[in-house]
C-alpha cells in the first residue's frame, strides 16, 4: 500500500486547459476572490503578443537570461515550447509556502507535471470544453487565427485534453463559466482541508518530547 503523499503548509495549484478553454480567466476570477492567492506569471523567451505586458502576462526576458535563471535554480519548472522558454518562478512557491497561502500556476500539461515531481503535494486541475466543436467554435469566434492555426490549435488541444484527462487530479468541464468556477472553488476549500494543511497547532494536540 502506498504511503500518502505528506502534505506542506499552502496549496499549489495548477490549472492546465487547451487555448480557448477559459482557464486564464478561471484563474484570474479565484485570484480576485482569494485575498491569500499568488498568481505566477511565468518567464518566458518569446516576443509579447498584441496587447500582453511584460510583468503581467509574462516576464519576457532573452535567452541569456533565462539561461541565467536555470543556473540560479530559480525555476520550479521550465521547458522548452515551440521554440521558445517557459519557466515558473521558484519564489512563486517559496512565498505560498510562508505565507500558507495560495500559488495559482496557469500553465500547460507539462508545466503541471513537472511542478508535480517536484512537489507532491500539488493539486492538478484540468479543464476541458463540453465538446472538441465548442472548443473550435470559440477559437473561431476569436476571429485573430487563421484557418491553418485554428486546425493546429485543435490538433494540440486533442492532445493535451488526452494528457491531461490521464493525468491530472481534477477535471473541470467548463460549459457555464459560473458553474465551471464553483467547482473549481469547491476543488480548493476541500484541499485547503485537508488533514496536513490546516493549522492544528494551537489545539495542542502532540504529546511533549519525554
Amino acid at each position: 500500500m502506498n504511503e500518502p503523499t505528506p502534505l506542506q503548509p499552502g496549496l499549489l495549484l495548477v490549472l492546465s486547459a487547451p487555448s480557448g478553454t477559459g482557464k486564464t480567466t478561471l484563474a484570474r476570477r479565484l485570484l480576485a476572490e482569494l485575498p491569500d492567492a499568488i498568481f505566477s506569471v511565468s518567464v518566458t523567451t518569446r516576443k509579447p503578443r498584441g496587447r500582453e505586458q511584460d510583468g503581467v502576462d509574462y516576464h519576457f526576458v532573452d535567452v541569456a537570461a533565462f539561461q541565467e535563471r536555470i543556473e540560479r535554480s530559480e525555476f520550479v519548472e521550465w521547458a522548452e515550447v515551440y521554440g521558445h522558454f517557459y519557466g515558473s518562478s521558484q519564489a512563486v512557491v517559496d512565498e505560498a509556502r510562508a505565507r500558507k497561502g495560495v500559488a495559482i500556476f496557469d500553465i500547460d500539461v507539462q508545466g503541471g507535471l513537472a511542478i508535480k515531481r517536484k512537489q507532491p503535494d500539488t493539486v492538478l486541475v484540468f479543464v476541458v470544453p463540453p465538446a472538441m466543436d465548442e472548443l473550435e467554435r470559440r477559437l473561431r469566434e476569436r476571429g485573430t487565427d487563421a484557418e491553418e492555426t485554428i486546425r493546429r490549435r485543435m490538433l494540440a488541444a486533442r492532445s493535451e485534453i488526452e494528457r491531461g484527462v490521464a493525468s491530472y487530479d481534477y477535471i473541470i468541464v467548463n460549459d457555464d463559466f459560473e458553474r465551471a468556477y464553483r467547482d473549481l472553488h469547491a476543488v480548493v476549500i476541500a484541499e485547503r482541508s485537508r488533514r496536513g494543511r490546516v493549522d492544528l497547532s494551537k489545539l495542542k494536540l502532540e504529546k511533549p518530547a519525554p
